[in-house]
């Protein structure tokens, strides 16, 4: 029993860092990268601890303007967003039970539509409205925000619907109708009891539709006109060439979302710890008291930990300077680098003296011959760059024989006809007619 509960103990922790490794592996090595000196994002080799890509980001002015447009469609979608998604789950609630099962369809399908459909489809139909009205290429429904919260707000409502329909399914329907009896009307029903019921479903949605929008890419990149947002920006940057600033982005974005944990993480266990107490839910909200905050919130003092190391790591970028590590990191390069072109020159150097040491192949071929292939003709030894006239058979080749098709040439025949030929001293003079 014991070997068994260590093996599964073992598969369930090598399970766990599998896991947690490949979800957050990536946003570790991007983190890192935020922190490293070369001009090129990378984790190794490690060169230099710089904090300068986050004041290039600081000071980069297309990004800045992505993460405003972002903030900007981000809160437009909320807002539309959480009406659409709230009186679609009311909706659902009050409708024929026999129609809810459709209606549930057709409100859900945005999910299920590729976004650039979606995208294309916002931008062809919001153009023809605007033909329609006869108002100019500049109007308002041309504009790249105006029509970037319209595309994303189609789908992301569906969202917002789905947590809404899940908080409304623990509703008890028998407050509203109380209260009705007892003289409210419809609105101050839905004021005083349903919304502050909704109120945990609206902030969750809020949070969804925010993250949602802000991440968005496919929707966004057929409607955002003149007005980018961040994802824009950074798709662009990564298809020109990116820096280390991207990862310093990333890992604030990262921080943030951190922080954000941790602050819901810690309200919900004051809440649970009132609610353990006797306490009502309201006096969650009550004063800030220090022992109580860290007392069974183990979020608390994580988000303290973390507050403290940001607020060092502020006072430390101040301070460092890694000009010298810099111009060290440069130096070794630099050496590294020379040792390299001395060996590629050594080796070339190398090969130019094995050139001169072989020669040229004037007698033509190695010393040993390779074997010939089947159907090649063996080349005759000695043949070489001057033909071949130091082949040694040349001394013993006999005369060739006289055949119809071709004579033999009489000796002494060559390029001045038969003057060199010895019978010519014998022959007689002509003799007069």
């Amino acid at each position: 029993m014991k070997a068994e509960n260590f093996l599964l103990k073992f598969i369930l922790i090598a399970y766990l860092v599998v896991f947690f490794g490949y979800l957050l592996g990536p946003l570790i090595v991007m983190s890192i990268t935020a922190f490293n000196s070369p001009a090129f994002p990378k984790m190794a080799p490690w060169e230099c601890l710089t904090f300068e890509w986050f004041d290039v980001l600081a000071r980069d002015q297309r990004i800045l303007s992505g993460i405003q447009n972002s903030v900007i469609v981000g809160i437009g979608t909320v807002f539309l967003s959480v009406i659409m998604g709230l009186a679609g789950a009311l909706v659902l609630t009050q409708i024929w039970p026999k129609l809810r099962a459709t209606y549930y369809t057709i409100v859900i399908a945005p999910i299920l539509i590729p976004g650039v459909v979606l995208g294309i489809s916002t931008l062809v139909f919001w153009d023809r409205i605007n033909i329609m009205l006869g108002f100019s290429s500049g109007s308002f429904l041309h504009n790249g925000i105006f029509l970037t919260i319209l595309g994303q707000s189609t789908f992301i409502a569906s969202y917002c619907m789905l947590v809404f329909i899940a908080r409304l399914q623990r509703f008890d329907t028998g407050l509203t109708e109380a209260a009705l009896d007892l003289g409210a009307t419809n609105v101050q029903a839905f004021r005083k009891i349903l919304l502050p019921f909704m109120k945990p479903a609206i902030g969750s949605a809020a949070v969804l539709a925010f993250l949602a929008s802000f991440e968005n890419y496919n929707t966004t990149t057929f409607t955002f006109g003149k007005f980018p947002t961040l994802t824009i920006e950074l798709a662009q940057k990564v298809r020109y060439g990116i820096n280390p600033s991207i990862s310093s982005l990333a890992f604030i974005i990262i921080v943030l979302t951190v922080v954000g944990a941790l602050v819901h993480e810690i309200y919900r266990r004051r809440q649970q710890l009132a609610l353990a107490n006797g306490a009502p839910v309201a006096a969650v909200t009550g004063g800030f008291q220090l022992p109580k905050f860290f007392r069974g919130n183990p979020a608390a003092v994580i988000l303290v930990l973390m507050a403290l190391g940001g607020f060092s790591t502020i006072w430390f970028a101040q301070v460092y300077n890694p000009t010298e590590c810099k111009v060290d990191v440069r130096e070794q390069k630099r050496l590294i680098q020379g040792e390299r072109i001395k060996a590629i020159r050594q080796k070339q150097l190398e090969q130019q003296q094995q050139k001169l040491l072989k020669g040229p192949d004037v007698f033509g071929g190695s010393k040993t011959q390779p074997p010939a292939a089947a159907g090649d003709v063996p080349q005759s030894p000695g043949k070489g760059a001057f033909g071949n006239v130091f082949d040694p058979g040349n001394l013993d080749k006999t005369a060739p024989q006289a055949t119809p098709e071709k004579p033999v040439q009489s000796p002494g025949k060559g390029a001045f006809g038969n003057v060199f030929d010895p019978k010519n001293l014998d022959k007689a003079s002509p003799q007069g007619n």
